[in-house]
């Protein structure tokens, strides 16, 4: 019993000193650590907050940062904006496929200007609202349309899976695909767009000024590019993607084939640890695809 008694007395004081409104750096450890076992296990939905940059050639530009605690806080560097233009043009077209919170859409869209055009899609309905915050911030040196969908070559639904509850980061799965990408579904479906379709339909004027494909889908990004070959034939954009840690070597080398087959150099950018371009390990033959293990990401630009 007293020790039972010791036990109550220390988690009431570990309580009262986690809502303590200033608590010692100890507790504030303890208090974050706390909130983000929370949101692994128990879904709750987060807002935003809103922080400003005073960039060196861009000026102010803000940014949407999610408050869910699983999220790193990211800051807006002239120096990602700088790396996205030297493909992404003033008054360009880029596509963000899998742009969760706007964290590439962002400096992509300030590359590309106002008179330039970021499509952002991202079919997780969770992130989907601080990516649509991202959207409208920045409206005088950026133009982002948001788009609730996966790309695809059909209209499709999918499950939403991901491995924590507040579904941070997650990605589709249908009936017929196997992989496991979570044990939390969200409650309810997501549906796809004919990408490719949607762009003819909507936004033919801009495709000739089609500069970057940036895909990040866990895992499907060779999937979606491939619905997108006749668009990257015509137009050679240059091509960001994801060469996810639970797809098999067939397909790192399937990947590396369509793009050498479509006439792209290759680099190996792996988790943008430099923006500096000479940083970057080319990727010459395709067994070089299983050099890296992990997940790793890859610049292709037109030969």
């Amino acid at each position: 019993m007293p020790n039972q008694i010791l036990s109550e007395r220390v988690n009431i004081n570990i309580i009262f000193l986690l809502l303590s409104p200033n608590p010692d750096p100890m507790f504030e450890y303890f208090k974050k650590s706390f909130a983000r076992k929370k949101a692994r296990r128990v879904f709750q939905e987060y807002g935003f907050t809103v922080s400003t940059y005073n960039l060196a050639k861009d000026g102010q530009v803000a940014y949407a940062n999610w408050d869910n605690p699983l999220m790193h806080q990211k800051g807006i560097v002239q120096e990602e904006i700088d790396f996205y233009a030297q493909s992404v043009y003033k008054g360009s077209l880029a596509l963000d496929i899998g742009a969760n919170v706007g964290d590439t859409t962002v400096p992509m869209a300030i590359a590309a200007g106002k008179d330039g055009l970021v499509l952002a899609l991202e079919p997780n309905p969770v992130v989907y609202k601080i990516l649509q915050a991202n959207a409208f911030l920045n409206k005088d040196k950026s133009n982002i349309v948001t788009i609730p969908y996966a790309a695809s070559d059909k209209e499709e639904e999918f499950f939403y899976m991901a491995s924590e509850a507040s579904f941070s980061n997650g990605g589709i799965k249908n009936g017929e695909d196997g992989r496991k990408l979570g044990k939390h579904v969200f409650k309810q479906k997501v549906q796809s767009i004919n990408l490719e379709k949607y762009l003819n339909d909507n936004h033919a004027d801009m495709l000739p000024k089609l500069s970057l494909i940036k895909v990040d889908t866990e895992g499907f990004d060779l999937k979606i590019l491939k619905t997108l070959s006749s668009l990257i034939e015509k137009y050679h954009p240059n091509i960001l993607a994801e060469v996810f840690v639970d797809i098999s070597d067939n397909e790192r080398l399937e990947m590396f084939d369509f793009l050498n087959g479509h006439g792209y150099r290759v680099l190996n950018i792996f988790h943008f640890s430099s923006y500096n371009m000479s940083d970057y390990e080319p990727i010459l033959k395709r067994e070089d695809m299983l050099k890296t293990k992990g997940n790793f990401n890859i610049w292709a630009i037109k030969a």
